[in-house]
């Protein structure tokens, strides 16, 4: 059915288009006799209606095809089979379905500009990429963002190991961080930027900014956007990405980054104490290995306590949830129209579907229709491979209130009565009426934990990645006071309150980074 679309370039020079996807879209939605020839349903109909929703269902899934599959190295799946088959004969075993050679182990050193990247997103300028991009209550939608910037990081650390072809796996995502909320996406135009802040021996950490333009898209991009429009920035993001050799199987080592600016190595020195840092965190205070500090211990006892009353209740608040309540799961079959230039899934598309399982939780939570704020720490810990079925397990993991200096809103009292008020939160309310958290409202917390097993074997799966998603509701929505009001979620098992307990220490991390955020500029309107 794709072979009739015309044909979307999305190498280099896609990333360098501002049109290109919407080009695509127009010529598609233009050209009905294609269209018919490609599709088979309700010909017969004479109610336009019918083709006009089709037209649009094909289009989204045809746009979203084109887009992941264009790359330098693309073979059809036809052909990646057939390629899997020769290397069975011939007992090779590779981990790239594309890559048998990685051309070169030299090692050289590159600036950020070698690797400097951008995608443009015209959103004012372009109604038919808008519509690709906008959600249900009309904003932007995440999920296909995360896509690009997945997509985007992963272009940025092809260029950055040129001339040599490894397989860059995304092996980490440190934080995607909402620094401005964006509630009408057809007043701007987004250009997304990305390059290389820091290497390690295989390892390269890879930052991306969001930069929204109400007026036309700069003529020329290049990294000194990155500070001088930094008041323009809606959104952080820093992804690690890992070379391996997909013959060997093991690590491959990478080109160095050499920070030429004051800046520049400011970032560098900030990402090496950051994994530093991280590093002794994860011996020094991994719950499954040390015990919750005595403060947290505490906290525990009252979330304890805080549960038994609920139980006890003959009728519960709608607005205070148990957390085994809140689970919501998903399972799916991996087809190889989401798969990489390598041949497993596209990591930008498991970001997709466990944000929006994510979404779904925290909006049956908490009745409403959450913000997106940050996605937290994340790591992928298995490649998933096409054909494999994944599970997604979505839970509210953590709540907090933001309220108000003189807070009267009846379900405030409520949580603080039944709660014994143990709520001790971690953001405060902005004074900026840019930032999401300049309301009252719920911060709410969600894992998403995901499997895979083969369809051929029911019994042995393996875990691959935890994804940690942060919301925001409003107390009042719709300019009606205390509706839906605060939520709150109350675990019970000593499982459930450890996971709150590292959902409070991420709520933390995250409000030290958006600081750390502010003091760079990157938050100011």
């Amino acid at each position: 059915m794709f072979r009739s679309l015309p044909n979307l370039t999305l190498r280099h020079s896609w990333f360098k288009s501002s049109y290109a996807i919407a080009k695509t879209i127009r010529q598609v939605s233009s050209t009905s006799v294609r269209y018919r020839s490609a599709t088979k349903f309700n010909e017969e109909s004479p109610n336009p209606e019918d083709a006009a929703d089709a037209t649009s269902t094909v289009l989204s899934d045809a746009v979203d095809f084109q887009k992941r599959l264009q790359s330098k190295n693309r073979l059809t799946w036809w052909e990646i089979l057939q390629k899997r088959s020769e290397r069975i004969k011939e007992g090779k075993m590779s981990d790239s379905d594309t890559l048998d050679d990685v051309k070169t182990t030299a090692i050289t050193d590159k600036t950020r500009s070698d690797s400097f990247s951008y995608v443009c997103l015209p959103f004012k300028d372009d109604i038919f990429l808008r519509d690709f991009y906008i959600n249900a209550p009309g904003r932007l939608r995440f999920g296909h963002l995360f896509q690009d910037l997945d997509a985007l990081a992963g272009r940025v650390a092809s260029r950055h190991c040129k001339p040599a072809e490894p397989m860059n796996v995304t092996a980490s995502i440190d934080r995607i961080y909402v620094t401005k909320k964006i509630d009408e996406i057809d007043k701007f135009n987004f250009v997304l930027v990305g390059f290389v802040t820091y290497t390690g021996r295989s390892t390269m950490e890879i930052c991306i900014k969001g930069l929204a333009y109400s007026g036309s898209i700069p003529a020329n991009i290049t990294t000194d956007i990155v500070i001088s429009d930094a008041e323009k920035c809606f959104i952080s993001a820093n992804f690690t990405f890992a070379a391996r050799n997909p013959i060997t199987h093991k690590a491959h080592a990478i080109n160095k980054i050499l920070p030429t600016t004051e800046r520049e190595w400011a970032d560098y020195k900030r990402a090496e104490s950051h994994n530093a840092a991280k590093k002794m965190r994860a011996k020094s205070e991994n719950l499954n290995k040390v015990p919750p500090t005595d403060f947290e211990s505490k906290m525990i006892h009252s979330l304890f306590t805080a549960g038994k009353a609920a139980e006890s209740l003959e009728k519960r608040p709608e607005n205070v949830s148990f957390m085994r309540d809140t689970r919501l799961n998903s399972t799916q079959i991996q087809q190889p129209q989401y798969r990489n230039r390598n041949g497993i899934i596209f990591g930008g598309y498991l970001l997709r579907q466990t944000f929006e399982l994510a979404y779904c939780a925290a909006g049956a939570f908490s009745r409403a229709a959450p913000r997106f704020v940050s996605l937290d720490n994340t790591t992928f810990q298995a490649p998933v491979p096409v054909g494999c079925v994944l599970f997604m397990n979505a839970e509210v993991c953590y709540t907090e209130h933001v309220h108000e200096t003189k807070e009267d809103a009846p379900s405030s009292a409520q949580l603080n009565g039944l709660l014994n008020d143990y709520d001790t939160a971690a953001n405060g309310l902005s004074e900026d009426p840019h930032e999401l958290i300049s309301v009252p409202g719920t911060l709410i917390q969600v894992k998403v934990s995901t499997k895979i097993r083969s369809l051929s074997d029911s019994k042995h799966y393996i875990e691959s990645g935890k994804f940690v998603y942060s919301f925001f509701v409003p107390r009042d929505t719709s300019g009606v006071f205390d509706q839906p009001g605060y939520s709150s979620v109350i675990p019970v098992s000593y499982e459930e309150m450890i996971d709150y307990v590292e959902g409070r220490r991420r709520a933390y991390e995250t409000a030290a980074y958006a600081q750390q955020l502010k003091l760079n500029g990157e938050m100011a309107y």
